[in-house]
């Protein structure tokens, strides 16, 4: 019988900003080791998300202002430029199913908010 070895990625915790930088019920862009992420404070939800910052559907960095809001249970964001819509959870394209973003952990810790890469 063969054995799998599964070895989970280590997380690193990085500071993207205080918990005042990104307004409720909406979203900002941080700089993460090169990386534009787009950071959600879905305070209706009492949820914290981070996805890319980039829409893959034209190249744009714009999610991080995109409209937040939820497809029955999925939060999400509809990019602000084509409406390409992303599961905060997921990443998954819910209206094309050719599209795909990163998503990322968040936890806030003492008004910082942290995500995880």
């Amino acid at each position: 019988m063969e054995t799998l070895t599964l070895y989970k990625d280590e997380i690193t915790w990085h500071v993207a900003c205080q918990v005042d930088d990104i307004p409720e019920n909406g979203g900002a862009c941080a700089l993460i080791n090169g990386r534009q992420v787009a950071i959600f404070n879905f305070a209706r939800r009492g949820e914290w998300y981070a996805t890319d910052n980039e829409c893959p559907h034209r190249q744009q960095m714009a999610l991080g202002r995109g409209m937040i809001g939820s497809q029955g249970d999925e939060p999400k964001v509809a990019c602000p430029f084509h409406k390409r819509t992303f599961s905060l959870e997921t990443g998954k394209c819910l209206n094309d199913d050719t599209y795909q973003i990163n998503t990322y952990p968040v936890k806030v810790d003492a008004g910082l908010v942290y995500v995880g890469v």
